[in-house]
């Protein structure tokens, strides 16, 4: 007795059920990734064989270029508006809402506190062209705005950490009107960052 063939189905696979799962991980990436933004200066950071990681969260960050200007910056946004608002009222300053909506989402910057309204009127497009002059850090004539900004910061947010970027080529002097900048407000214990570097180099 001949066999009896069972003829052949194709299998149909739904793939809706894939594809909606792709595009939702792919919207989720979307919206949470966080873009490298756009560093007010370029620096080269010397190499170490340090291992300590510096914190992910609540870093006060002070940056040297390589010509001694000096930036700043707070990755907190709320600590951020609180030390604006300290700045305003201390170094009496006028700002708009769409000011401080910038300042809010400024990474790092670097111009005398006293020009902060006109900086902050720039365009997107003016700020990455316009050459920031760094931070006040000259103690003569009585000026101390890097004092306050360590301060101002300090008192908003007492959970802050504070790094030091420098380039391999800026010049000791700078890094030690910094960190006399910081030891008058009694800050003794910082962070530098470096790169990694072999141990056997």
């Amino acid at each position: 007795m001949p066999k009896v063939k069972i003829p052949r189905k194709s299998t149909a696979v739904d793939m809706t059920a894939m594809c909606d799962v792709a595009f939702l991980l792919l919207t989720f990436f979307i919206l949470t990734t966080k873009f490298r933004p756009q560093e007010a200066v370029q620096i080269d950071i010397p190499s170490s064989t340090a291992q300590i990681p510096i914190p992910e969260s609540n870093i006060m960050m002070f940056q040297i270029a390589p010509d001694g200007r000096i930036f700043f910056g707070l990755d907190d946004q709320n600590t951020r508006m609180k030390l604006l608002d300290r700045l305003s009222a201390t170094y009496e300053l006028a700002l708009s809402e769409e000011q401080r909506e910038t300042f809010k989402l400024l990474e790092t910057w670097g111009v005398d506190i006293r020009n902060l309204p006109e900086f902050l009127s720039m365009s997107v497009d003016e700020r990455a062209k316009f050459k920031e002059p760094g931070l006040n850090i000259d103690t003569t004539g009585g000026a101390h705005q890097v004092e306050d900004l360590i301060l101002f910061s300090r008192q908003e947010n007492n959970d802050l950490r504070i790094a030091i970027k420098g380039d391999k080529n800026t010049e000791y002097r700078h890094f030690d009107a910094l960190i006399n900048a910081l030891q008058n407000r009694r800050v003794n214990k910082f962070n530098l960052i470096t790169s990694a570097k072999n141990a056997q180099e």
